[in-house]
Parts: structure tokens; C-alpha cells; sequence
């Protein structure tokens, strides 16, 4: 089985959201996963994702209101098979926690599955309004379908 880790800054807005999608993708494509988020920072941990995150989640079917916040950990690094940084401050962070080369490899920028070539961040929408919740959420969708069209290869 597939284990997929989604890490932005808190925990509680863009990775919340990018769990709840993929594990929604997987689901209806029939394809075993385990899916997993976290924060770079621990100001969250504990606390259930914002509240515009589970209004969009649920606007479309998904239900992410019982995940909880936590901190990312070097362990992360031995149980996930792949970790996706929602932007490029938070992938270099995660590349200054690995202590060799096969962890760095686990480590990417979520946007890079659907453009390779381009370092794009999806946008931190927590201090925007509930249109930064909709990008954010078709952004994820976009690239959540991406990585299970690609595991299913």
C-alpha cells in the first residue's frame, strides 16, 4: 500500500484539504492508499482544520472535519513512501530535516506533478478570503488526481 504524506506550515488549511482529496480519488479509483498530513510548525497540533477548509472540503462531498493537526517528524521520513510540500518554503524546510539522500527523495512540490518544470506553490489562503479556499481546492483536486493517475499507471 501506497503512503502519502501532505505537509504545509499548520496543518490546517491547503495539507487537511490535500488528505481529504486524495484519500476521495483513491476511493473511487479503487486504489489502496494511506494518506497522512502534518505541518512544518506545531502552532495547530491538535486542532481540526479551519473552518473554510471543511466548508469547501464538504461543498464537494469530502469530509475532513475529524482530521487533526500535528507536526511533521523525521519519523514521517521512514513511514511515508512520498511527502508532498503544499510550497517551496515548507519543501526546503522538509529538505533540511532529511538526514540522507533516499529521504530527500521522498520529498516534492505537489504542483510539480501536473508541470514538472515550474516550482509552483499552491498559496497559503489562511489570511484570503473563501475564494483562496476554492482555488486551493481545485489546485489539490487537479494534482491529487494526477498522483493516483500516476500510481495507477
Amino acid at each position: 500500500m501506497h503512503k502519502v504524506l501532505m505537509v504545509c506550515l499548520g496543518n490546517i488549511c491547503r495539507s487537511p484539504l490535500a488528505q481529504g482529496i486524495l484519500e476521495t480519488i483513491s476511493k473511487k479509483n479503487n486504489f489502496p492508499i494511506h494518506v497522512d498530513s502534518a505541518g512544518t510548525g506545531n502552532w495547530h497540533s491538535g486542532s481540526a482544520p479551519d473552518k473554510r477548509s471543511i466548508e469547501v472540503a464538504k461543498k464537494y462531498g469530502i469530509d475532513i472535519s475529524q482530521q487533526k493537526a500535528r507536526q511533521f517528524s523525521t519519523e514521517d521520513f521512514k513511514k511515508f513512501h512520498k511527502i508532498y510540500a503544499m510550497d517551496t518554503q515548507n519543501y526546503r524546510d522538509l529538505l533540511r530535516l532529511c538526514s540522507n539522500e533516499e529521504e530527500c527523495d521522498k520529498v516534492a512540490l505537489i504542483l510539480n506533478v501536473l508541470n514538472k518544470e515550474e516550482r509552483l506553490s499552491v498559496p497559503d489562503p489562511y489570511y484570503g478570503g473563501k475564494d483562496g479556499f476554492e482555488n486551493i481546492y481545485r489546485l489539490l483536486y487537479s494534482a491529487c488526481e494526477r498522483i493516483v493517475a500516476d500510481f495507477t499507471k
